[in-house]
């Protein structure tokens, strides 16, 4: 193929440069650019994909490659280096099949062979010429790239295979089968190529979550512009059922947003001014204005696909194991051909004529497309599922490596908690109405009354609860003042009122055993206190005394999918641990909730040690969940660090792995896609082997001859790559 594209006198940056190449679509596709552009000079490191149809290069240290020799080297190949703003799968699908070079071979192949056979029957005096034809026009283009691949020191492909094998049955006067096999070859890349744009396209089906157009707010007007164009500080307005263009905040409206496309949650979060929300999840009920925090291509989705594709890129153990073994596979095949055609008539009566014809099967056969494919196609298919539902794997070893698994460590705060504390009891300290939904709910109005304006974590739970609990007005507190290292105070409707921790009790007022008790369970279940004392005034003398109100208790609770999310584990075979720096009491109340071991008050080379610890005694390999800061040492010591999604940059650009979603039970749901994968990698592997293993011996004992060794191959080249593609289907509701 002659390239379309002029020369480019710039050169490559030094740093991983990654092209668009159309056309590669098997494992073999893979070998022959990677061994053609390692000849180059400078390079350093090559890596092809089919799986996502790029190039990507490393220069030596200090130098540069010229991209027309990059480009030239690739189309000298058969392949096409496509323009990078070009988004890949929509220019596979602006062409059908038939339009394509490999398509047209098809058509023309098969109209010669028809034609053939057709003239075989009308004219029988023609003999094998028709056959001769039909099969050197469809062999041309085989040749060609054959040539190319042998001249870049690559001599080990299915095009040289397929051309010595067609033009050894021409010498043999097997014109008929040559001519069937070149057609049978050029089907088997057009299923191929078919097989491998399918699998693209519901990988970077992410692209299409992001709308084309945003509505730029300029002096109060709205005026469509490309959403590409969009940059950090620019206002857009968002209205109801349209896509997110941008990342950025709400300053102004308010709405339910669909973020499912991001996460994969299926209910609608309410959002409004000063939060945060994500290009590509959908505006369901409200106009809002957003301003944009990251440009297109620093957007959440950008960054998904990105994070998607280097993980596809990055080939499992499994994996590169069989490059390895496809690397020595293919000699040792064409070795054993040649003693195929040499040997037989050397100690037996087998005709030349014979033992050749085996050899050129055994040669055909000898083509692991479909044992070097059976693996990239099922990680990919794993990583686009997981992505899909805001399960993000960063490369095939992770996603390897977390069905092997036997213990995960999660961090309290954040992980397992919602990490923000919340009202769990509220309670009258009053003789005989310790319950009393009245007085209870006059607690908390008076309690937020002196919170509000507070941004203290408990100050802020108290008021949410209010709200929620009664959502009407808090009283007006007047003379408010903070009690250093106690609590709040102020007059509330006439009344002296305060807001203190319970450590601090003892220096306000005296109280019953009875109250002692009580709170002394309440923090047995590491839970906080804030007790509310009305100061009165007794007596002539103007003596103060103090009256016990009432008490608030507030803890961090557990997530909702927590308990249900670590059960998933157990059924998994997977044992969870809970290691928290907070304190020993909260965290073994927490534990004792979730039915978890837990352990408190660890610094963070305490979790790490922790994790080495377990792994010295063979209870790996250990996964560790946090939120990928303050567990940064144990994220590092574990074979797989996961980051809840908290924080949407650190989960996506500190650990092995992240959980949109921010629930626990995302990490089963991992776990258990991580081996549903991997059983289909083993299923592609034993179908590769086992049909050639089956041909193989076949064709040396002379059952099966060339056109069923292509059918065979290609047969399985394309099995392998529709069970990879089953994985997309994947239903989570599989787990346990």
């Amino acid at each position: 193929m002659s390239t379309t594209t002029p020369a480019k006198t710039s050169a490559v940056s030094p740093s991983p440069t990654t092209l668009r190449v159309q056309g590669m679509d098997c494992g073999g596709c893979e070998r022959k650019v990677e061994a053609a552009l390692n000849r180059l000079n400078h390079v350093e490191h090559v890596s092809a994909s089919s799986v996502t149809g790029s190039v990507r290069l490393t220069a030596l240290p200090g130098k540069t490659l010229p991209h027309s020799d990059i480009e030239s080297t690739i189309t000298a190949l058969g392949y096409q280096v496509i323009d990078e703003s070009v988004n890949t799968t929509e220019s596979e699908k602006s062409s059908s099949w038939w339009q394509s070079p490999k398509g047209r071979l098809v058509i023309v192949s098969g109209v010669l062979l028809a034609l053939a056979w057709g003239l075989k029957f009308a004219w029988p005096t023609l003999g094998s010429w028709p056959f001769i034809a039909a099969t050197v026009v469809g062999l041309v283009p085989v040749i060609q790239r054959a040539w190319q691949a042998l001249k870049m020191g690559n001599p080990f492909t299915i095009e040289m295979l397929m051309s010595i094998a067609a033009l050894g049955a021409l010498a043999i006067n097997a014109a008929a089968e040559a001519a069937v096999v070149v057609f049978l070859f050029a089907v088997g890349e057009i299923l191929e190529g078919v097989a491998a744009a399918q699998a693209r396209r519901s990988i970077s089906a992410l692209s299409k979550l992001t709308p084309s157009t945003a509505r730029l707010m300029e002096q109060g007007e709205a005026r469509e512009v490309a959403a590409a164009s969009l940059v950090p500080g620019q206002r857009v307005q968002v209205r109801p059922g349209d896509r997110l263009p941008c990342d950025g905040q709400i300053i102004a409206g308010h709405s339910s947003i669909d973020e499912s496309p991001v996460n994969g949650e299926s209910v609608p979060r309410e959002r409004s001014e000063g939060e945060s929300v994500f290009a590509g999840t959908v505006n369901l009920d409200g106009v809002l204005e957003v301003e944009v925090t990251r440009s297109a291509e620093n957007n959440t989705i950008a960054r998904v696909i990105k994070l998607v594709e280097e993980a596809q890129a990055a080939k499992a153990p499994v994996a590169r194991f069989i490059d390895r073994f496809a690397f020595y596979y293919m000699p040792a095949v064409v070795g054993v051909a040649l003693l195929v055609a040499i040997v037989p008539p050397l100690v037996s009566t087998m005709l030349w004529s014979e033992s050749i014809y085996r050899a050129l099967a055994l040669l055909l056969i000898a083509c692991p497309c479909a044992l070097v494919i059976s693996t990239p196609a099922a990680i990919a298919a794993g990583l686009s599922v997981g992505a899909r539902n805001g399960l993000l794997m960063k490369g095939g070893a992770v996603l390897e490596q977390l069905g092997k698994l036997k213990r995960v460590a999660l961090d309290k705060t954040g992980t397992l908690t919602a990490g923000k504390p919340t009202v769990t009891d509220v309670e009258s300290l009053e003789a005989g109405s310790r319950l009393d939904k009245s007085r209870c709910a006059e607690i908390v109005r008076l309690a937020a009354a002196l919170e509000q304006g507070s941004s203290h974590p408990l100050a802020v739970a108290i008021s949410d609860y209010y709200d929620r609990q009664e959502g009407a007005s808090v009283p007006t507190v007047q003379g408010a003042r903070a009690l250093a290292g106690q609590g709040v105070a102020g007059h509330v409707e006439g009344r002296e009122l305060m807001l203190v921790s319970s450590r601090y009790l003892q220096s306000f007022t005296q109280h019953t055993g009875e109250i002692k008790a009580r709170i002394a369970a309440l923090e047995a279940q590491g839970k906080s206190l804030a007790v509310l004392i009305e100061i009165g005034i007794e007596g002539e003398d103007g003596i103060e005394s103090e009256r016990l109100l009432g008490l608030i208790a507030l803890r961090d609770e557990p997530r909702e999918d927590a308990r249900e999310g670590l059960q998933a584990l157990e059924r998994l075979g997977v044992q969870a641990v809970m290691l928290s720096g907070d304190n020993a009491r909260t965290v073994a109340a927490i534990g004792e909730q979730l039915g978890i071991e837990a352990e408190g008050e660890l610094m963070p080379e305490d979790k790490a040690q922790r994790v080495r610890e377990w792994q010295a005694q063979g209870l790996g390999p250990v996964g560790k969940v946090g939120d990928g800061i303050n567990d940064a040492p144990a994220l590092a010591a574990a074979e797989v660090g996961i980051a809840m999604g908290s924080g949407t940059d650190v989960a996506l650009e500190t650990a092995d792995a992240a959980l949109l979603k921010n629930r626990v039970g995302g990490i089963a749901e991992m776990i258990a896609l991580s081996r549903a994968t991997m059983r289909n990698v083993k299923t592609n592997v034993t179908l590769a082997l086992g049909f050639k293993a089956l041909f193989l011996v076949s064709t040396v004992l002379g059952i099966t001859g060339m056109w069923v060794a292509v059918m065979a191959d290609t047969g399985a080249t394309v099995l392998v790559t529709l069970n990879a593609l089953y994985l997309l289907r994947y239903r989570f509701n599989e787990i346990g």
